[in-house]
This record gives structure tokens, C-alpha cells and sequence, in this order.
């Protein structure tokens, strides 16, 4: 008999897409599908992270409460990604549905289990820790030091990657102009501004809603990462605002 988990879209990027035939298996028992509703919280920041899991379709944001009770979005879960705190005790962030999504969930403590158990596991958690590490240190260097442009350019051709967009193919953004901004440390008029300038260069196309269609993924990559027509830096002579405040 066929593992359920073989046919699981996401298997050969997840962190499970190690195990073998039998492990998978194993670890396919222990688990359950959920399914989420846009605005529907998986996890609640402070409370105890009783649950791990794999993102099957869908994204989620990852968000915090600031010191004068306004939410902050921290990042996206895309498809393939792990959520929870496997080996710890409480949950970091709110984890909430941006989109439909579905969510193959465990316990966490029988997950740690399993995971003591199977070294596969613990190096693929380890490697995933690590490029979150690496992503949480790129969106320092975007905070801090990046334009607006680059700003918005580096969001959409990180959500166009992780959503497997093509040229002149239309992708769902997840996030609205609002959410883009508080993300990005932006006003949402910045964003709009941008977005439509980056429409009418030809680098995107908005057919309406949250749609968009990449129409030159290579120049707006050039872009995000500080070249404009991939030679001079963006962020000098006339660099945009680079903070809410300046926005």
C-alpha cells in the first residue's frame, strides 16, 4: 500500500521529504490535515505551542502585538513551510490564514518524539533554521538600509518565487496594499505609488484585485536587489524614503 504522504504536493521541499517510505508513514499517523479560513488563527503569540506542522496550500502570516496593541506582520508562510516551535514551549508569533489554506498538523510533543528519533528529521529542521536565519537577516538588511522601491520590488519577487510564478502567468498577492506596507515599514500610499510606477514601466501587470501577472521577473530582481537597469544602485542620488516616517 502506498503512503498517504506520497502523494502530498509539497513532500520533496518539506522537511519530511527525507524520511523513507516507512518513516513517512509512521510520521503520517501521527499527523492530521486541518483546514483554515482567511482570518483564522493555527497559533496565538505567548500561549503554549502545542502544535508543528507543514503547510500543504495556502499562506499565513506570521504576526506580533506591539507595545501599543497594533499588529505587526513579521513574515509569510508560503507552501512547504514548517510552522510551530518544535523543542519549545511557547509560540512566538500568531499564526493566521492569509488564504485558504491546509495545514498537515502534529503534536508538538510527539513530534519532538519523533524527531529524537529520526535524524533526518532534526538535519532538516536544522537546515530550515538556518535559512530562516538568513531570510530574518536579508529583511534586516531591507529594513534598514533599502529603498521603497527596493522596498516593494523584493516582496514581490520573493512571494513570485515562493509561489512558483511564471512570466505572464497571474499569481494571487496574499497580502493587501495595507498589509504590504506595515510589512515593509512603508506608508500604504507608498506602496501604491510604487506598484503603479512599476505597472506603467512595464515590469508588472494588475489586472485587478490582488492579481498580478510578472512581466519582467529579471528587471524587477535587478531592482530589489539595488540596481536600477541592473547598473547604477537605487538607493543613491535621489533614493526614496527608506522609513515610515519619510515615506
Amino acid at each position: 500500500m502506498n503512503s498517504r504522504c506520497e502523494a502530498c504536493s509539497v513532500r520533496s521541499e518539506a522537511i519530511c521529504g527525507s524520511l523513507d517510505i516507512t518513516a513517512l508513514d509512521e510520521l503520517a499517523r501521527l499527523g492530521r490535515k486541518i483546514h483554515l479560513q482567511p482570518g483564522q488563527a493555527l497559533l496565538w503569540e505567548g500561549d503554549e505551542a502545542v502544535l508543528v506542522g507543514n503547510v500543504l496550500e495556502g499562506m499565513l502570516k506570521l504576526s506580533t502585538v506591539t507595545g501599543d496593541g497594533r499588529e505587526q506582520i513579521v513574515g509569510i508562510i508560503f507552501p512547504a513551510d514548517f510552522i510551530g516551535r518544535p523543542f519549545g514551549k511557547d509560540s512566538q508569533q500568531t499564526v493566521t490564514a492569509l488564504t485558504p489554506a491546509t495545514v498537515c498538523v502534529f503534536s508538538r510533543a510527539t513530534f519532538d518524539s519523533f524527531a529524537g528519533e529520526h535524524s533526518e528529521i532534526e538535519g532538516a529542521l536544522l537546515r530550515r533554521t538556518l535559512d530562516e536565519l538568513d531570510r530574518a537577516r536579508r529583511w534586516m538588511l531591507l529594513l534598514g538600509r533599502m529603498s521603497a522601491t527596493e522596498r516593494v520590488a523584493s516582496l514581490l519577487v520573493e512571494t513570485i518565487d515562493r509561489l512558483g510564478g511564471a512570466a505572464g502567468e497571474p499569481i494571487m498577492l496574499p497580502l493587501s496594499r495595507q498589509q504590504m506596507a506595515d510589512l515593509l515599514g512603508l506608508a500604504i500610499e507608498t506602496v501604491s505609488r510604487t506598484m503603479t510606477k512599476f505597472e506603467r514601466a512595464g515590469l508588472i501587470g494588475l489586472p485587478g484585485g490582488r492579481r498580478l501577472v510578472a512581466s519582467d521577473l529579471g528587471a524587477l530582481a535587478r531592482i530589489a536587489s539595488g540596481f536600477v537597469d541592473g547598473a547604477r544602485p537605487a538607493g543613491k542620488g535621489g533614493s526614496e524614503p527608506s522609513n515610515r516616517s519619510r515615506a
